[in-house]
């Protein structure tokens, strides 16, 4: 059975920052490496001018420690994730990282070789026209195999920092021109080095350095000297071989591990029958893995959401307790104590599980499309309105007569949403739910739900003094609005889904427009609304009111009719 360390500095948490501490420094050094090859367009001394401010960056000491320091560490987190992760089952994001991951080292070693382990040893010439001239005049087929290095280390490097990314409430505006940044940087960085290879081979070149210094340097101090080239040799077959050792021991233990396994297991059993046998130590995400049931799990298994979580329906009491971060994301949600996350938990006995988000079996959608975008929580303002005595207004209008009169309701309300900011989420009947602040700030967000607060009451007004010939009774609007939590993604089923959002804030927006009905006003918003807003309260009546689920009142500001056409978006 694998024990996991919870607390101290060994702790899952803390390995994950290491891993993706040191992820992020190889990030930085390849962005800048690729920057840097990209000068390449301009000429091959724009390219060493720019590279000896790559080289006084990460060739001090301090930058060489920090650099092969987060090298060696991400390898080793890398190897020891994959011996932890007890199934080799998982979603092809997933996969893909893993396999570039291990390729990246046996791609590159030639590379670290040729520039800093030569460079260091026999002082042979480390610029752009020498190490241009060796890739793609001598050896073109090393120069191709660079090339793809370069794609898979930056593919690698995006992938990780989309996962990373992917949950964070700004991450969704940013996304596309951070697309455009990975899609043209490596692309031009590749023209660089062509351009710098073309330019090199040609015959009138004047090279950087002169010729015959650069004959003597190539035949004299590396490529014609034996024991330098044993030496070298060595070197790089010590660097092969130990990553490959390194791989194989793994992969060894792995094989070790299952076999004692085999007569260790457990079995899951889940609600609908099956029956999933696992060995000792398997999360319970790795079990439905392996045994190809569905089962949600955004984040990737990491414990950074809870979508993966079950309900526990045997004895949950005599199952490991869950560690801080497992225990961190239940309490975010309230979860209750015979719930847990099935990627954190590691039963040691038989288990019974019930997973709360099912997923379904329909055909999977395009990918980077709101139907195809997971739920997360963010802080937004929901609004939601309502005609007052609408069954009054319509009891003795022919059909065509109330369908006219909605579609005329619904455009206002959908006109004065769109043009402050917000997103329309459904029409119910005679009422609209509309969502602000989803890709804005907080502040924001409330200014732009009482901008179209604002609106809709004055061209309600408009339309009713419109049709007052037509209408039994004045035409008048209830709007409430919240501000807090909840959670948004796009619900629904094959093509009839959109973006909505649920959670407690939808339901007290919902609250306080029937109360606006129930005290007369056009508008009631809640006291964190009109803080966030920066809006001016003063002379409007304030009131605590009972909201079902909340133990205490909440209090909130009632605008009336006269009151209605008072600008309260508050300041920018």
């Amino acid at each position: 059975m694998v024990t996991v360390a919870h607390t101290g500095i060994f702790s899952e948490s803390n390995i994950r920052r290491a891993r993706l501490g040191s992820g992020l420094v190889m990030f930085a050094f390849v962005v800048l490496h690729l920057s840097n090859h990209a000068l390449g367009l301009i000429s091959v001394a724009a390219a060493d001018d720019g590279r000896r401010l790559f080289v006084a960056l990460w060739r001090n000491p301090l930058g060489t420690l920090i650099f092969y320091s987060a090298i060696f560490t991400h390898i080793a987190l890398v190897l020891r994730s994959l011996y932890m992760r007890r199934s080799l089952v998982m979603p092809n994001g997933e996969m893909a990282q893993i396999v570039l991951g291990l390729a990246i080292p046996l791609l590159l070693i030639d590379h670290v070789i040729g520039t800093r382990i030569v460079h260091e040893l026999y002082s042979y010439a480390d610029n752009y026209e020498t190490v241009v001239r060796q890739l793609w005049i001598l050896s073109f087929g090393n120069g191709i195999r660079q090339a793809v290095a370069l794609v898979v280390v930056w593919v690698h490097g995006c992938i990780g920092l989309h996962f990373w990314l992917r949950y964070r409430p700004w991450y969704d505006g940013l996304a596309p021109l951070l697309l455009a940044i990975a899609i043209l940087l490596p692309v031009l960085s590749l023209l660089g080095f062509i351009e710098m290879g073309r330019t090199i081979a040609e015959p009138d070149y004047e090279g950087l350095v002169d010729t015959g210094r650069y004959q003597e340097n190539l035949n004299t101090r590396y490529y014609s000297d034996p024991h330098a080239q044993r030496q070298i040799a060595m070197i790089r077959a010590g660097l092969y071989g130990s990553f490959s050792l390194a791989l194989l021991s793994v992969i060894a233990a792995r094989g070790r591990r299952k076999w004692k396994e085999r007569t260790d297991q457990i079995a899951v059993h889940y609600p609908g029958g099956e029956t999933i046998k696992v060995p000792r130590g398997f999360t319970v995400l790795e079990a439905s893995r392996l045994g190809g049931l569905p089962h949600y799990s955004v984040c990737g298994g990491k414990g950074q959401c809870s979508t993966c979580r079950v309900q526990i329906l045997s004895d949950y009491q005599r199952l490991p307790q869950p560690d801080q971060l497992e225990q961190k994301t239940l309490e975010r949600i309230n979860a209750s104590p015979d719930v847990r996350l099935a990627c954190q938990l590691r039963p040691d006995h038989d288990i019974t599980v019930a997973p709360l988000l099912i997923p379904t079996t329909e055909p999977a959608l395009p990918a980077n499309t709101q139907e195809a975008s997971p739920g997360r929580e963010r802080e937004i303002a929901v609004l939601f309105c309502d005609i007052r005595n609408f069954t009054s207004l319509t009891e003795t209008r022919l059909p065509f007569d109330i369908v006219f009169l909605l579609n005329r309701y619904f455009a206002l309300v959908g006109k004065a949403v769109e043009q402050a900011g917000g997103r329309i989420d459904k029409f119910i009947g005679d009422g609209a739910m509309a969502l602000f602040g989803i890709g804005t700030s907080p502040g924001e967000g409330c200014r732009q739900a009482l901008k179209a607060a604002e609106t809709i009451t004055s061209e309600i007004e408009k339309l009713g003094a419109e049709l007052a010939d037509e209408l039994t009774i004045p035409l008048q609007i209830a709007i409430g609005i919240h501000f807090g939590p909840a959670v948004v993604g796009t619900m629904g089923y094959g093509r009839v889904r959109n973006l909505t959002a649920v959670g407690d804030t939808v339901n007290v927006a919902s609250r306080l427009e029937s109360a606006a009905k129930e005290f007369g006003a056009a508008l009631v918003i809640s006291e964190p609304v009109a803080n966030l807003s920066g809006a001016d309260m003063g002379g409007i009546e304030s009131r605590d009111i009972s909201v079902r689920g909340r133990a205490l009142p909440l209090k909130v500001y009632v605008i009336y009719k006269q009151q209605a056409g008072r600008p309260l978006n508050g300041k920018a």
